[in-house]
Order: structure tokens, then C-alpha cells, then sequence
């Protein structure tokens, strides 16, 4: 399915949105390239042998699966920055998913990508621990 074109013509709060969006997905997107490079890197160690010693087997298989993990965690961010540009170029960016409110701009500030506001994210946290 094809994506709609949107045009950006921002001005003001949304351009200072769409700003801080993007910097966001810059900086992640470039954590995960060096993090991409160095997990096949460690990959293409344990294909060559390098590591015999099983302790130092473990230990680079625990690093492993951190890089891992954490590419992940990366791509969960880029994906909330994505839907927030999709939300800002429609009119719905900083609106809480839970209550409809508007999420305050010190919130969006820290975390431009978020989709709750303070009091709604709280309870998400106290309702899964």
C-alpha cells in the first residue's frame, strides 16, 4: 500500500515538533547503524573462531544478545517517532491515546515521541507492575 504524500509546510509549535521528531530519529538512527556494525562484527568473530575459551564464548555471546536487544529497543523508537510525524502531519500529534487530552510540552520536550500523557502513562505503569 502506497503512503499518502503530506506536505510539510510547518510553522511554529508543529515545526518545533517536527524538529525535535527528527533529531530524535537522527540520533537513534545512527546508534543503530554503529550498533549493527558492531553486533555482525562480533558476529563475524564467533564465525571465525576467534573466541575459544568458553568463558570468553559467553561472555561475547551475553554482548551479543545485548546489541541485539537493544536494536530492537532502537527500532521500538523509531517506529513511535514515525507514528508521532504521521500524527503531526495530521493534526493529532500530542493528543493523549488514553484520555484525548493534550500531553503537556515539557512532556513532549523529554519525549517527543510520546503517546500519553503523565497521568495516563502512571497508571499504564502501576496497572502492569
Amino acid at each position: 500500500m502506497a503512503r499518502k504524500k503530506v506536505q510539510l509546510n510547518y510553522t511554529g509549535k508543529d515545526l518545533e515538533h517536527y524538529e525535535a521528531l527528527m533529531e530524535v530519529y537522527y540520533q537513534v538512527t545512527g546508534k543503530m547503524r554503529q550498533r549493527k556494525d558492531e553486533v555482525l562484527d562480533r558476529s563475524n568473530a564467533e564465525k571465525r573462531g576467534v573466541t575459544t575459551h568458553m568463558a570468553d564464548v559467553s561472555s561475547d555471546n551475553a554482548s551479543h544478545e545485548l546489541g541485539l536487544r537493544q536494536l530492537s529497543e532502537d527500532g521500538d523508537v523509531l517506529a513511535l517517532v514515525e507514528d508521532a510525524l504521521e500524527r503531526l502531519a495530521h493534526g493529532e500529534y500530542g493528543k493523549c491515546q488514553d484520555c484525548g487530552e493534550m500531553i503537556s510540552e515539557a512532556r513532549l520536550k523529554v519525549r517527543p515521541y510520546a503517546v500519553f500523557c503523565v497521568k495516563c502513562k502512571s497508571k499504564r505503569e502501576q496497572m502492569e507492575s
